[in-house]
């Protein structure tokens, strides 16, 4: 296990209240009368989710967006975000100030308070808390894929990884694949369109073959992924091809923001969206090629370790 995971049963143990759904989920659901809340925190650290050359702006984008993508997964409408910063240089932070701004006007999302500490240290964190509203109930979540279903993920993998590799090499990266990995959007009206069909849906963000392992085992089922069917963009397939081991890295590095979600065999998804994969009996993932199991790669995703 790592430290991640193991932290997380630790936590596990002291959540038990029933909004926080055993904390297999990215969000907590609370229940007001004929409402119902949507909460989810995310951080950010430097090195780790951006690089040290990064512009500010593009991290307070970055930072609003991962917590909306959130939301999305569970069909929801923002209603507000609390922000946690770390004080620094003072461009650095009017610079995010700035990026904060421009995120969530795109959104039309409130910024509604927040704190602000000060470390010794030269490495920034900044933390979000985002505020939704259910236009679905129930809430979708990852537990509910059912044998029969068919596995989908919305718009294109890898183009963020794509992205990151050329920004830190200081090669000028194609538009598509900068703002992938800058400034990713969050799947909001697509999670909207779907929550009302889905049997389970999640956001792709460590990577799909880690977060459809994470859905398979909350859902107690077996997930199959076809790793010929990953959706890949023009512009990745120009840079890094669209062979075996390019579909896999896709799959397997994460940043991408896209909605993985599971409907019955005769129900068609709302949003354009690919088929990569099929629910059945039994437990976690699987991997196939050209009709042959595999053996899962040494990572499936992004973990903190």
């Amino acid at each position: 296990m790592t430290a991640e995971s193991t932290f997380i049963e630790m936590m596990r143990a002291l959540a038990r209240d029933p909004a926080a759904r055993g904390l297999l989920d990215d969000t907590a659901v609370i229940e007001l009368g004929q409402e119902t809340l949507i909460l989810t925190h995310d951080m950010m650290a430097e090195d780790v989710h951006w690089l040290p050359k990064a512009d500010p702006a593009d991290v307070a984008w970055k930072l609003v967006s991962v917590n909306l993508s959130d939301l999305a997964a569970k069909g929801a409408r923002p209603l507000g975000v609390l922000l946690g910063f770390m004080l620094g240089d003072g461009d650095w932070d009017r610079r995010f100030a700035h990026g904060l701004g421009q995120a969530l006007a795109h959104y039309g999302v409130a910024l509604l308070g927040g704190d602000t500490v000060s470390n010794k240290g030269d490495k920034r964190s900044v933390g979000l808390t985002a505020i939704g509203a259910a236009t679905h109930r129930p809430v979708p979540s990852r537990s509910g894929a059912r044998a029969g279903d068919l596995l989908y993920v919305t718009g294109h993998l890898g183009d963020a990884l794509a992205g990151f590799e050329l920004i830190e090499a200081g090669l000028e990266a194609p538009d598509e694949l900068a703002t992938a990995y800058n400034r990713p959007e969050a799947r909001l009206s697509e999670g909207q369109a779907l929550s009302a069909l889905v049997t389970a849906m999640m956001d792709v963000s460590d990577g799909l073959l880690l977060d459809a392992e994470r859905m398979a085992l909350a859902s107690k089922v077996e997930i199959r992924i076809d790793i010929d069917t990953i959706p890949l963009s023009m512009a990745y397939r120009m840079m890094r091809g669209d062979g075996f081991d390019s579909r896999l890295q896709a799959a397997s590095w994460g940043d991408d923001y896209q909605l993985l979600f599971t409907l019955p065999e005769d129900v068609h998804p709302s949003v354009t969206a690919t088929c990569v994969g099929v629910v059945s009996e039994g437990s976690g993932l699987v991997l196939s090629h050209k009709g042959e199991r595999l053996p899962l790669p040494a990572s499936l995703g992004y973990q903190h370790h």
